[in-house]
């Protein structure tokens, strides 16, 4: 299966072969191949730690203690492996200009807290990688292969890109303090937004945040689709049936056709829609995946056979 790691690769190697002659960054800044690459070590950074600091206070008696088997904890372990191995790759390339791992609060408790807290992770990751890729070049190209390769191991056909400051967003709560001598990157986190746990298609919720006012939009994006509903009063909102399941974001818009960051209000919210008994039997069947870890506090993780 090709992983977020392949993903990795291709969008630095076409950053480092392509930004210099076709895209640079704003006056004053690096160039767009060494942000895009400090972006992506920020979040690398974060998975790493995360990692390496639970991993070494949750032992294998934990994870049983837990009711997981002793292979849970192994997978993880090498997940962590990854994490490591990408910042090294990251790293490696930027030199001297590479940003520095920052001190972090994940607020993990047990074991369970650390498998969900992974879950989100990595889901932040996927669709970091699937974003940044649009700053590339033929980005519409770029970021549709890279949507569908990365798909193959997750319960929906396409995932969905994030731009860079809807995953710094997501990542900002969890940064405590940074290394002063870290470069300064065009990057910034937009008010946080809050929407319950239990939305699914055709529900109703109340979505709120610093700045949510009725009459703007909760824009749900979905793979490579953006679905927009009007805020109602109290922050009501419908999720829109078309968005499906798997791992769905939510920004509140000004505006009902665009999520560009002068748009954006607040979010992103992340949001785990889970499968119908019926709808994965049927992806079973039809696509040969198996379930690995089956935890209703968790996301659905999967692996190609």
């Amino acid at each position: 299966m090709l992983t977020k790691y392949a993903v990795l690769a291709a969008t630095a190697a076409a950053a480092v072969a392509a930004a210099p002659a076709q895209r640079r960054a704003a006056a004053g800044q690096a160039d767009i191949d060494t942000v895009i690459l400090n972006y992506a070590l920020i979040l690398e950074h974060l998975e790493n730690a995360f990692y390496r600091d639970a991993l070494a206070t949750y032992d294998a008696g934990a994870f049983r203690a837990a009711g997981y088997p002793d292979w849970v904890r192994q997978r993880f372990v090498e997940i962590g492996g990854h994490e490591k191995a990408h910042v090294d790759f990251l790293t490696k390339p930027l030199g001297d200009q590479a940003t520095k791992e920052c001190t972090y609060d994940f607020g993990i408790t047990d074991v369970k807290s650390f498998i969900a807290t992974a879950a989100l992770l990595e889901g932040i990751g996927e669709s970091a990688y699937l974003g940044a890729a649009q700053n590339i070049t033929n980005p519409e190209t770029l970021t549709a292969a890279g949507s569908i390769l990365t798909g193959d191991g997750f319960p929906r056909d396409l995932d969905t890109p994030l731009n860079f400051n809807q995953t710094y967003s997501l990542a900002a709560p969890l940064i405590k303090s940074c290394p002063d001598t870290n470069p300064a990157l065009p990057i910034k986190a937009f008010p946080a937004a809050k929407l319950p746990g239990e939305a699914c298609a055709g529900k109703t919720v109340t979505i709120s945040g610093d700045g949510v006012q009725p009459g703007q939009y909760a824009a749900f994006l979905a793979g490579l689709s953006v679905y927009y509903a009007q805020i109602g009063d109290g922050g009501s909102v419908t999720v829109p049936q078309d968005v499906g399941y798997g791992r769905i974001y939510a920004v509140v818009t000004k505006v009902n056709n665009s999520i560009a960051d002068d748009n954006v209000v607040a979010g992103p919210v992340v949001i785990d829609i889970d499968l119908s008994p019926s709808k994965a039997e049927e992806i079973y069947s039809s696509k040969h995946y198996a379930l690995l870890l089956t935890d209703h506090e968790t996301a659905l993780q999967w692996q190609d056979l």
